[in-house]
């Protein structure tokens, strides 16, 4: 049995201009690397101990993952963030300026919701189910600095969840986000919303 680590990037110049970034190659921010360096404290939660580091090829997530981890992790193209195609770079707001109560009929298909010229969450998953089969049971515990998109695709599957009306836990995007594997890959929630850093006052 495999226990999976999923744990969002920090902050980019377009998640605080609450641009789409999807697959384009955005790096952390100043604040952003901040964050992530100040988050952990001085020491990983002990819950992540011992467990093998991945990371999506994305700048943004291999930065992140190199602050927490120490050095640079083996690259996964299938932990890479959602392809949102023509919508990259666009803000929610004009989109639906733009395009009115099409984005919300869009919205409204759940895992088949798909952007122009991008992935749905369904194309997200499936890549995703690929590469959790490949690495169930080769390892106790692995860590992978991904996405927003990857951890709800994966969360989605863990859950049942169809990505339709409220999400069956709200995440702390902060937080690491713990899946146990099954043989064939497929995930169960463990424990969801795990500090990544062990907090100073719990440290002599």
């Amino acid at each position: 049995m495999t226990r999976l680590a999923l744990i969002r990037h920090g902050r980019t110049a377009w998640n605080d201009e609450v641009r789409m970034q999807g697959q384009t190659d955005i790096p952390l921010s100043d604040a952003g690397y901040l964050q992530i360096r100040d988050h952990i404290g001085v020491a990983l939660n002990p819950e992540l101990a011992g467990f093998y580091w991945m990371s999506s090829p994305l700048k943004r997530a291999r930065t992140t993952a190199g602050l927490l981890c120490g050095f640079a992790p083996p690259l996964e193209p299938a932990l890479m963030e959602m392809n949102w195609g023509d919508w990259e770079g666009r803000t929610l707001a004009d989109l639906r300026a733009e395009l009115g109560p099409a984005l919300q009929e869009n919205e409204d298909k759940g895992l088949d919701f798909r952007p122009a010229g991008g992935e749905s969450p369904r194309d997200v998953q499936q890549r995703l189910k690929s590469w959790m089969s490949d690495i169930a049971g080769t390892r106790p515990g692995i860590t992978a600095v991904c996405h927003k998109g990857v951890i709800r695709a994966v969360m989605a599957l863990a859950y049942n969840w169809d990505m339709m009306g409220k999400a069956p836990v709200k995440l702390d995007w902060t937080s690491a986000h713990i899946f146990e594997l099954d043989r064939d890959g497929s995930p169960r929630p463990w424990k969801m919303n795990v500090p990544v850093g062990e907090p100073l006052t719990n440290l002599s």
